[in-house]
């Protein structure tokens, strides 16, 4: 049982560090500037 135990606690964790990883390189591999969007509520302007 203590086995088990530790194998759910290790996918957690990798689980974990998967996740950190993937949102770390989306805002590492944001362009720098300004986005401007147009859709349905307008005009909207965000700096970057």
């Amino acid at each position: 049982m203590k086995t088990n135990n530790l194998y759910l606690i290790i996918g957690v964790l990798a689980a974990v560090v998967v996740v950190l990883g993937i949102y770390v390189w989306r805002e590492q591999s944001k362009p720098e500037g300004v986005e401007i969007k147009v859709d349905q509520n307008g005009l909207s302007i965000q700096k970057n």
